[in-house]
């Protein structure tokens, strides 16, 4: 099961960013996960669960967005998504064209709460 190491890179991708800034507590993760990637979205959110539970990234949310699989025809250039393996251009009708999109496993974002005291309000000293 793959998404396991992928959740636990996920989570190590976080706790790197909270060194970064850590006046802040990460709240949500962003993946984009492309329909060809090989990834059961079901099984990643159980490991991903899994791992961070009972560490300080218990809270965390996770937002998975699955992005379709786009070609580019290389005759006319239009961008098109591929729908039950139908490769022709629905412009010119070739089937000459190249993946561009569908296949990806990217971290989005971590969204960061700051946990730093508001001082909006505040009296400024004299």
């Amino acid at each position: 099961m793959h998404e396991m190491g992928i959740a636990n890179s996920i989570l190590e991708a976080v706790r790197t960013e909270m060194r970064r800034y850590p006046a802040s507590r990460p709240v949500k993760v962003g993946l984009k996960i492309g329909e060809m990637a090989a990834i059961d979205e079901e099984s990643l959110r159980f490991c991903f669960e899994a791992l961070a539970n009972g560490t300080n990234l218990a809270h965390l949310n996770l937002a998975i967005q699955i992005c379709q699989r786009r070609h580019r025809c290389g005759d006319c250039g239009r961008e098109f998504v591929v729908r039950d393996y139908d490769f022709e251009c629905p412009t010119c009708h070739s089937f000459s064209s190249t993946c561009i999109a569908g296949d990806e496993l990217e971290l989005s974002y971590v969204e960061l709460k700051d946990d730093e005291p508001s001082t909006v309000g505040a009296e400024s000293p004299q």
